[in-house]
Protein backbone atom coordinates (compact mmCIF):
# COMPACT_ATOMS: atom_id res chain seq x y z
CA UNK A 1 0.00 0.00 0.00
CA UNK A 2 1.55 3.60 -0.86
CA UNK A 3 1.46 6.30 1.51
CA UNK A 4 -1.44 7.96 -0.26
CA UNK A 5 -4.79 7.83 1.91
CA UNK A 6 -5.75 3.90 1.53
CA UNK A 7 -9.50 3.51 2.41
CA UNK A 8 -10.83 2.02 5.24
CA UNK A 9 -11.64 -1.62 3.31
CA UNK A 10 -8.43 -1.77 2.35
CA UNK A 11 -7.06 -1.44 6.10
CA UNK A 12 -9.46 -4.09 7.29
CA UNK A 13 -8.49 -6.15 4.72
CA UNK A 14 -4.57 -5.90 5.24
CA UNK A 15 -5.14 -6.37 8.87
CA UNK A 16 -7.47 -9.63 8.22
CA UNK A 17 -4.83 -11.14 5.78
CA UNK A 18 -2.31 -11.42 8.82
CA UNK A 19 -4.82 -13.38 11.22
CA UNK A 20 -4.61 -16.24 8.78
CA UNK A 21 -4.19 -18.99 11.39
CA UNK A 22 -6.19 -17.36 14.08
CA UNK A 23 -9.40 -18.27 14.87
CA UNK A 24 -10.59 -16.38 18.06
CA UNK A 25 -9.62 -13.40 20.54
CA UNK A 26 -6.67 -12.28 21.82
CA UNK A 27 -4.99 -12.09 18.72
CA UNK A 28 -1.46 -13.70 18.80
CA UNK A 29 0.47 -10.91 18.04
CA UNK A 30 3.58 -12.50 18.18
CA UNK A 31 2.87 -15.18 15.47
CA UNK A 32 1.99 -12.24 13.41
CA UNK A 33 5.78 -10.67 14.52
CA UNK A 34 7.60 -14.49 13.78
CA UNK A 35 5.92 -14.64 9.94
CA UNK A 36 6.59 -10.98 9.23
CA UNK A 37 10.48 -11.37 10.60
CA UNK A 38 9.92 -8.38 13.07
CA UNK A 39 11.84 -8.14 16.28
CA UNK A 40 10.43 -7.07 19.20
CA UNK A 41 12.00 -4.91 21.99
CA UNK A 42 11.10 -3.52 25.45
CA UNK A 43 12.82 -0.58 26.33
CA UNK A 44 12.97 2.53 28.59
CA UNK A 45 12.21 5.14 25.99
CA UNK A 46 10.46 8.39 26.81
CA UNK A 47 7.30 8.04 28.54
CA UNK A 48 5.17 9.95 26.04
CA UNK A 49 6.66 7.50 23.04
CA UNK A 50 4.64 4.32 23.12
CA UNK A 51 6.74 2.66 20.41
CA UNK A 52 8.67 2.74 17.35
CA UNK A 53 9.20 0.96 14.11
CA UNK A 54 13.03 1.00 12.62
CA UNK A 55 13.19 -0.72 9.19
CA UNK A 56 17.08 -1.24 8.70
CA UNK A 57 18.07 -2.98 5.73
CA UNK A 58 16.26 -6.65 6.18
CA UNK A 59 15.77 -6.42 9.61
CA UNK A 60 12.90 -4.89 11.35
CA UNK A 61 12.35 -4.23 14.74
CA UNK A 62 9.50 -2.74 16.45
CA UNK A 63 10.38 -1.33 20.25
CA UNK A 64 7.69 -0.72 22.85
CA UNK A 65 7.66 1.34 26.22
CA UNK A 66 8.56 -0.77 28.84
CA UNK A 67 7.42 1.44 31.28
CA UNK A 68 3.46 0.99 29.66
CA UNK A 69 0.68 -1.21 30.35
CA UNK A 70 0.13 -4.79 28.40
CA UNK A 71 -3.04 -3.44 26.53
CA UNK A 72 -1.03 -0.28 25.33
CA UNK A 73 1.89 -2.40 24.34
CA UNK A 74 -0.62 -4.46 22.51
CA UNK A 75 -1.85 -1.81 20.54
CA UNK A 76 1.08 -0.17 19.85
CA UNK A 77 2.37 -3.43 18.34
CA UNK A 78 -0.76 -3.85 16.21
CA UNK A 79 0.31 0.18 15.17
CA UNK A 80 3.43 -0.32 14.25
CA UNK A 81 2.70 -3.28 12.57
CA UNK A 82 0.07 -0.99 10.63
CA UNK A 83 2.86 1.11 8.90
CA UNK A 84 5.17 -1.94 8.53
CA UNK A 85 2.20 -3.13 6.36
CA UNK A 86 0.48 0.19 5.00
CA UNK A 87 3.63 2.60 4.58
CA UNK A 88 6.59 2.02 2.20
CA UNK A 89 10.34 2.77 3.00
CA UNK A 90 11.20 5.99 2.58
CA UNK A 91 15.23 6.70 2.72
CA UNK A 92 16.10 8.60 5.65
CA UNK A 93 19.38 9.41 5.82
CA UNK A 94 20.93 8.30 8.85
CA UNK A 95 24.31 6.73 7.95
CA UNK A 96 21.99 4.24 5.44
CA UNK A 97 18.46 3.87 4.25
CA UNK A 98 16.64 3.68 7.68
CA UNK A 99 12.91 4.71 8.32
CA UNK A 100 11.51 4.98 11.88
CA UNK A 101 7.71 5.63 12.37
CA UNK A 102 7.06 6.79 16.10
CA UNK A 103 3.91 6.01 18.40
CA UNK A 104 3.44 9.24 20.07
CA UNK A 105 1.42 12.28 20.89
CA UNK A 106 0.92 13.42 17.30
CA UNK A 107 -0.90 9.63 16.54
CA UNK A 108 -4.05 10.46 18.10
CA UNK A 109 -4.45 14.15 16.71
CA UNK A 110 -6.16 13.08 13.65
CA UNK A 111 -3.46 15.36 11.63
CA UNK A 112 -1.27 12.80 10.29
CA UNK A 113 -3.03 10.84 7.72
CA UNK A 114 0.00 8.04 8.51
CA UNK A 115 -0.80 8.03 11.82
CA UNK A 116 -4.78 7.61 11.09
CA UNK A 117 -4.30 4.75 8.88
CA UNK A 118 -1.55 2.78 11.34
CA UNK A 119 -4.05 2.91 13.95
CA UNK A 120 -7.43 2.16 11.82
CA UNK A 121 -5.54 -0.78 10.64
CA UNK A 122 -4.44 -1.78 15.04
CA UNK A 123 -8.07 -1.52 15.93
CA UNK A 124 -9.02 -3.91 12.66
CA UNK A 125 -6.24 -5.98 13.76
CA UNK A 126 -6.90 -6.47 17.55
CA UNK A 127 -11.00 -6.47 16.48
CA UNK A 128 -11.34 -7.94 13.89
CA UNK A 129 -15.21 -6.97 12.59
CA UNK A 130 -16.32 -10.75 11.66
CA UNK A 131 -15.17 -11.73 15.55
CA UNK A 132 -16.83 -8.82 17.29
CA UNK A 133 -20.45 -8.96 15.42
CA UNK A 134 -19.64 -13.16 16.29
CA UNK A 135 -19.46 -12.07 19.95
CA UNK A 136 -22.09 -9.63 19.67
CA UNK A 137 -24.48 -12.48 18.37
CA UNK A 138 -23.22 -14.74 21.17
CA UNK A 139 -24.06 -14.63 24.73
CA UNK A 140 -20.88 -13.66 25.54
CA UNK A 141 -21.85 -9.75 25.45
CA UNK A 142 -25.13 -8.55 26.68
CA UNK A 143 -25.14 -4.95 25.00
CA UNK A 144 -27.97 -4.19 27.46
CA UNK A 145 -26.33 -5.49 30.90
CA UNK A 146 -25.11 -2.07 32.28
CA UNK A 147 -22.78 -4.53 34.71
CA UNK A 148 -20.77 -5.83 31.83
CA UNK A 149 -19.65 -2.28 30.89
Amino acid sequence: MSSARASYSKLRRAATELLVGQGEAPVQLASILDRLGVELREMEIAEDISGILIRDGKRKFIVVNESHSSERKRFTIAHEIGHLMLHPTQDVHVDHALRINLRDGQAATGENIEEVEANAFAANLLMPMDWVREAMDSDWIDLNDDSEV
